[in-house]
This record gives structure tokens, C-alpha cells and sequence, in this order.
């Protein structure tokens, strides 16, 4: 599952699982119309988009201090990173934007290939950032440690929450799981791979929280669906991640759910194995513990920039 699956043959139902996964960030990391003040309603912010090659990226910024940016997880945007705007943003300069494909960034071209890390490269030049805080949960998480490892030296510390490893080899069960989103994706089906993905376990702890779901239903309702019925052209890094983890050079937080599913609190093992992590459980939490537990998540998180910084 290094890279996405180009092959012309039928696709089995493992081929088919591990190719969404690498679509859906699960292998790269793993969104549509942001609305207005998605973030901060009334504070003081700055909002606008960059451009990049072959597209543009939404984004928004609050804050002062030492630059950290905020990378989203599959099918999300920046309105997940709410709770981190509200405690941050007085001690650092915070930037979340729309990754290429959701929110309010523009779709990849099908067939085109682009790169998410050339996407971050440009958007930190334009934006005028140098060796930022990269906190990546999820598909965001793989997004980061893509940086990390393709420009050391440009970056000041990683905080990974539930990430994603590229390359990782994926357990059964967590293949298995994706079976409803995938059979829905391939009748061209977006609304049914939507509720599918709902439904999928990584958001149980999510389901349980009405205030949470309610924000993820709305993101994941805006979403376009573009991953789920198109075979996503991002390059990947050749090798990955999961075999270059010790090049990683500055420090490392891997955040992980208390209750995630074990596919992740092994990703984040491998993290403090092989690049000198440091592993904190998020107490309560499930895959999305910047949501579902912020004022834990927040301390932890602020804790680390404060050591790293």
C-alpha cells in the first residue's frame, strides 16, 4: 500500500480497499465548503488563498508567535481545528488551510499528478513562514511527516495526532471496515459513502458526542465526495514514510486516542521506535481527539510547543 494502485485489472476487495485508503490519506495520511468565520466568528483573523500549481488553497490565520500550521483530516477542513484557534492563537501565529481536493481549495484535475507537500511547500513561501510547528491529525498527520522527512531543516517540531504512516501496512479489520465506503464509491454512489463513512468505527467516540458528530456530519456533508468515486493522482514519496522515520531530525509528539482503533495506536508505537517520539493517550478520545476531547488535547499540544519552541 506504498502507492496508489494503477493496475488494469479487475481490482479484488483488498486491491480495492487499500487503493481508497491511499486516496483517503489512510496511505497518504487518512472538507467541501467551508462556511463563513468557519473558525474564529468574530476575532480578528485573516482569511484568503494562495495559489498553487495547477490549483489554490484556502486558509486561515489568527495569532501571533512562532508559526504553527494546522493540517486537517480526511474529508474535514479547517473548521475542525476550532478548538485549537480559541486556545492558541494568543502565543502563536496559527494557519489551517483547506488541503488540495477539500473545503474550499480547489479539486485535483483527474489524472494529473500534483503533490500535497509541494502544496504546503508554496503555501508557507507565500505566506512567509519559516520552520513552522506542523500539527497534522490524520491524513494531516501523513501530510507532516511527508514534509518532515522530504525538506529537513524547515520545520521546528511535529505534532501527530491519530496520524497516518505512508506505507503502512494496514490490519485486516481495518481493510475490512472500509468495504461499505468502497462499494458506494464504485456505484458513483457519494451520498451512500458518506453515510458509510459516518458509520465507519474510527468515529464511534465522535457518534457518542452530539456536539462533535454534529460538527462532523456538517464537514463531512459539505465535503464534495471527490475521493470517494476518483482515484486521487497526489504523488506519493517513494520510499515512504513508515521506512524513513529515522530521518526525522527535531522533536515529536504522537497523540493517539484512548479509544482509537489499534491500527493507530501502533502507528504512533512506531513513532516513538523508530524517530524518538514522545506518545501521549488522549484520555476519552477516539480518532479525533482535537474534537472530541479539546481541553485535553490542548494541553498536551501546547505543552510540547512550548518545550519544542
Amino acid at each position: 500500500m506504498n502507492t496508489i494502485d494503477r493496475h488494469t485489472h479487475q481490482p479484488s476487495q483488498c486491491d480495492s480497499r487499500r487503493r481508497f485508503l491511499t486516496a483517503a490519506g489512510f496511505s497518504l495520511l487518512l472538507g467541501g465548503c467551508a462556511g463563513p468565520g468557519a473558525l474564529l466568528g468574530g476575532a480578528s483573523r485573516e482569511t484568503g488563498y494562495v495559489e498553487v500549481d495547477g490549483g489554490r488553497l484556502y486558509y486561515e490565520a489568527a495569532g501571533s508567535g512562532d508559526p504553527v500550521i494546522l493540517l486537517h483530516a480526511f474529508t474535514l477542513d479547517t473548521r475542525m481545528w476550532a478548538p485549537q484557534f480559541e486556545a492558541l492563537a494568543g502565543r502563536y501565529r496559527l494557519i489551517a488551510y483547506d488541503a488540495r481536493g477539500f473545503g474550499r481549495s480547489s479539486l485535483p484535475a483527474e489524472g494529473v499528478p500534483y503533490s500535497h507537500v509541494e502544496d504546503l511547500r508554496a503555501l508557507l513561501a507565500q505566506l512567509g513562514v519559516d520552520r513552522p510547528h506542523l500539527v497534522g491529525a490524520s491524513m494531516g498527520g501523513r501530510l507532516a511527516l511527508d514534509y518532515a522527512v522530504s525538506y529537513p531543516g524547515q520545520w521546528q517540531s511535529l505534532a501527530l495526532a491519530d496520524a497516518v504512516l505512508g506505507g503502512w501496512e494496514w490490519s485486516k479489520e481495518l481493510l475490512n471496515s472500509y468495504a461499505p465506503v468502497i462499494a458506494a464509491g464504485q456505484r458513483k454512489d457519494v451520498a451512500a459513502a458518506k453515510a458509510a463513512w459516518l458509520a465507519h468505527p474510527v468515529f464511534a467516540i465522535a457518534r457518542g458526542n452530539d456536539a462533535v458528530y454534529a460538527r462532523l456530519r456538517r464537514m463531512v456533508a459539505d465535503y464534495s465526495g471527490w475521493h470517494f468515486i476518483h482515484q486521487d493522482p497526489a504523488r506519493t514519496l517513494d520510499p515512504p514514510v513508515v521506512k524513513r522515520l529515522a530521518q526525522l531530525r527535531g522533536p515529536v509528539l504522537a497523540l493517539v486516542g484512548e479509544y482509537d482503533m489499534p491500527d493507530f495506536h501502533l502507528m504512533a508505537d512506531a513513532l516513538v521506535r523508530e524517530a524518538g517520539a514522545e506518545k501521549r493517550v488522549v484520555p476519552g478520545a477516539g480518532h479525533l481527539a482535537s474534537l472530541e476531547m479539546p481541553a485535553a488535547f490542548n494541553e498536551q499540544l501546547l505543552a510540547f510547543l512550548q518545550r519544542a519552541g
